[in-house]
C-alpha cells in the first residue's frame, strides 16, 4: 500500500514532468517565429508571466525559505532558463516598438525579483515568515501566469480563430494545474493549491474555446490558402506600428 507521503512524491515528480512539458509546449510556436523571422501576432505576455512566476517559485523552494521543496525548486529552475530563451527570441524578432516594451518589462521583473530576494533573505530571519511572504507572492504570480492567455482568448473570440493560441500550451496548463492541485491537497499547502486550482479551471476554459473555434479556424486558413497563401502578418504588424495602432502583445 502506497503511503500518503509516497503518493505526494509521485505526484510531485509527475508535476515536474508535466511542468517541463508545459514549458516546452511553445517550441512549435517559436520554430515558426524563427522560420519567419517575425513574432507576428503572438503575445509575449504568457512568457513574461511564466518568467517571473518561475523566479518567485525558485525563491520559495530555497531551503532557507521552504525546506524540503526540492521538486518545486528544480522544475522552476528549468522553466526559468527555458523562458529566458523564449524571451530572447521575442527580443530578436519583434519590431522596435514591441522590443522596447519587452525590454522594459523584463528589466522590471528582474528588479522586482532581486529586491524581493534581498528583503526576504536579509530582513526576515525565520523560515516560516519567509515562506508566508514569498508564498503569497507566488500565489499572485501563478494566477498571473495562468491568466496571461486571457488576452489571447479575447483575440480568439473576436477573430473566431485559434491560430495564435497554441493548443499544447493550453493543454499542458490544464494538466499542470490539475497535478499540482492534487499534490497540494495531499499535504495541504494553500500557496500551491489556490493558484493551481484556478489554473486548471482557466486551462479547461482555453481548451473549450479551442474546440469551439477549431473548425472556423480551418475554414479561415483554407480561404487564405485559396487566395494566394498566408497573409504577411509581420508586414501588417510593422505597418500598424508605423501608423500608431495598438498591437497585441507586450
Amino acid at each position: 500500500m502506497i503511503s500518503k507521503e509516497d503518493a505526494r512524491i509521485i505526484f510531485g515528480i509527475l508535476g515536474n514532468v508535466i511542468s517541463v512539458s508545459l514549458f516546452l509546449s511553445p517550441v512549435p510556436t517559436f520554430y515558426r517565429i524563427w522560420k519567419k523571422k517575425a513574432v507576428e501576432q503572438y503575445s509575449a505576455v504568457p512568457y513574461l508571466a511564466t518568467f517571473i512566476n518561475c523566479g518567485l517559485w525558485i525563491l520559495y523552494g530555497l531551503p532557507m525559505v521552504q525546506p524540503n521543496s526540492t521538486l518545486v525548486l528544480t522544475v522552476n529552475g528549468t522553466g526559468f532558463v527555458i523562458e529566458i530563451f523564449y524571451l530572447s527570441l521575442f527580443l530578436i524578432y519583434s519590431v522596435p516598438k514591441k522590443r522596447l516594451r519587452l525590454v522594459a518589462a523584463v528589466v522590471t521583473e528582474c528588479f522586482f525579483l532581486a529586491a524581493l530576494s534581498l528583503c526576504v533573505l536579509l530582513l526576515v530571519h525565520k523560515p516560516k515568515p519567509r515562506a508566508d511572504i514569498v508564498g503569497s507572492m507566488c500565489m499572485a504570480g501563478n494566477v498571473f501566469m495562468y491568466a496571461a492567455p486571457l488576452s489571447v482568448m479575447k483575440l480568439v473570440i473576436t477573430s473566431k480563430s485559434v491560430e495564435y493560441m497554441p493548443f499544447f500550451l493550453s493543454f499542458f496548463s490544464f494538466l499542470n494545474g490539475l497535478c499540482w492541485t492534487t499534490y497540494a491537497l495531499m499535504k495541504f499547502d494553500a500557496f500551491i493549491l489556490v493558484p493551481n486550482s484556478i489554473g486548471s479551471a482557466l486551462g479547461l476554459a482555453q481548451l473549450v474555446l479551442y474546440a469551439t473555434f477549431y473548425n472556423s479556424t480551418q475554414r479561415i486558413l483554407a480561404q487564405r490558402k485559396m487566395q494566394g497563401g498566408e497573409v504577411d502578418l509581420a508586414k501588417i504588424d510593422a505597418e500598424r506600428n508605423q501608423n500608431g495602432d495598438v498591437v497585441n502583445g507586450a
